[in-house]
């Protein structure tokens, strides 16, 4: 039975100090499905805390791939390289449209039939942007409609031209791990340029691969199947899409002063802290460094006077993690925030735009809703209000942040959806909140 918890969030008037944040998510699912099928050990410290990533753990493991954690915290796999065991029960990845669509790729090219499943959550999610690529190269998948489970029959693959027609990282990742199965060469292409952990996480453990930028701003990229892989040590750095709630925290006061250590500062997140730079947050970078190609700094920032922007475009899929705290403090901005080309935010843990409208609207804000984004007016005054998290871990933390600026307590229904990412996040905001 489903244990429901709820949290009350005080208003602030700043935030000062040193945040923490857990490992990357992208990266620690990567790094840990990669570490899975490379030969040798490996050994991953500051991996993801949330439920997500344990999720893709826990899938490795009914796979034959043995791991453990260390006394410092660290993560340690034996890989087993590209061939892996027939799981005795289902795959469960609960909550985690990550962890279903890029290992399916894996699984495609195993010896055996393997069922995903997930929550009830992840059961609405589209899967077919994974089926039909994964078909074309001769994997054999069941699905209901398009959904969850998956019932995977894995094949000897081909390797295949596949455009992707919605730009999609984990789509781009599912591809690129069945092309090191495949026979001959997977080429990918991509309407507009997506995250690029996945190729700089193969190179860490030792594929080649070829990529091209496009003038229209996608790009393609190439692997040969049959490559062997190499268990790494690594560090994994802190996750920007958790960082975004602190940001956009500190931007909602003038003052507010944060440092954010050991970031992840890789250049195709880096449009999160331009957007934050133009709605009036002061941000500063130090100590960079690269590990594994990953760039790696502490973030400075200092709060300024709020304004407002309009996502729209390759910005809203850079930034469709980050919309919804993007959203949840557009109120408190002098022009308000409109969102546009985001129709992608409906098929997430929850339909993230009707819950953004939702919310805010409770507290007494003025929201144009639209299929494919909002439209939220500046200069709003919000009160007090019981809001739901709609089992959406984004959703909860997103109006943590809003409620710090509403005159009157906020009570979050679901609040412990947060641990899907950051179990430990609401502890972390009140300790850096000023009252």
């Amino acid at each position: 039975m489903k244990i429901e918890s709820q949290i009350i969030v005080q208003p602030a008037c700043s935030l000062r100090g040193t945040v923490q944040l857990p490992g990357d998510k992208s990266i620690s699912h990567r790094y840990a499905m990669l570490a899975g099928i490379a030969e040798g050990p490996s050994r991953l410290e500051n991996y993801s805390t949330g439920a997500d990533c344990a999720s893709t753990l826990g899938c490795m493991r009914a796979l034959g791939v043995e791991w453990e954690r260390d006394e410092k915290g660290a993560i340690e796999l034996k890989g087993r390289g590209l061939s892996l065991v027939s799981p005795a029960h289902s795959l469960d990845c609960g909550n985690s449209g990550s962890t279903m669509r890029m290992l399916s790729g894996i699984v495609a090219g195993q010896r055996f039939p393997s069922e995903m499943t997930g929550d009830e959550s992840l059961s609405r999610r589209p899967m077919q942007r994974v089926i039909t690529p994964l078909s074309a190269m001769g994997a054999k998948i069941e699905s209901r409609d398009g959904k969850p489970p998956l019932r995977i029959t894995g094949a000897p693959l081909k390797g295949i031209d596949y455009r992707m027609p919605v730009a999609s990282a984990q789509v781009k990742s599912c591809v690129l791990f069945a092309g090191l199965y495949a026979d001959g060469e997977t080429r990918v292409e991509e309407p507009l340029h997506t995250r690029d952990h996945t190729e700089l996480a193969l190179r860490a453990f030792g594929a080649q691969l070829e990529q091209k930028a496009a003038a229209s701003g996608g790009g393609e990229v190439r692997i040969r199947g049959g490559q062997r892989l190499r268990g790494i040590e690594a560090r994994i750095p802190g996750d920007l899409s958790s960082a975004a709630f602190f940001l956009c925290a500190a931007a909602l006061f003038p003052g507010s002063q944060l440092t954010l250590p050991n970031l992840l500062m890789n250049p195709t997140r880096a449009r999160l802290l331009e957007i934050l730079m133009q709605v009036g947050l002061r941000v500063s970078v130090t100590q960079l460094d690269q590990i594994h190609g990953e760039v790696v700094g502490t973030l400075q920032v200092e709060g300024g006077q709020l304004k407002g922007v309009t996502i729209a475009g390759a910005d809203s899929a850079a930034l469709i993690d980050e919309l919804p705290v993007l959203a949840a403090i557009a109120p408190f901005s002098e022009q308000g925030i409109e969102i546009r080309d985001a129709r992608e935010l409906r098929v997430k843990e929850s339909d993230r735009i009707a819950a953004v409208a939702e919310n805010l609207r409770r507290m007494g804000a003025q929201v144009e809703e639209n299929e494919d984004g909002l439209k939220i007016r500046g200069g709003q005054n919000l009160h007090g209000a019981e809001l739901d998290s709609f089992s959406d871990h984004r959703i909860a933390m997103a109006f943590a942040v809003a409620a710090l600026r509403a005159r009157g307590e906020i009570l979050i229904r679901g609040a412990e959806s947060a641990a899907i990412s950051y179990p430990a996040f609401f502890e972390t905001l009140e300790r850096v909140v000023e009252r």
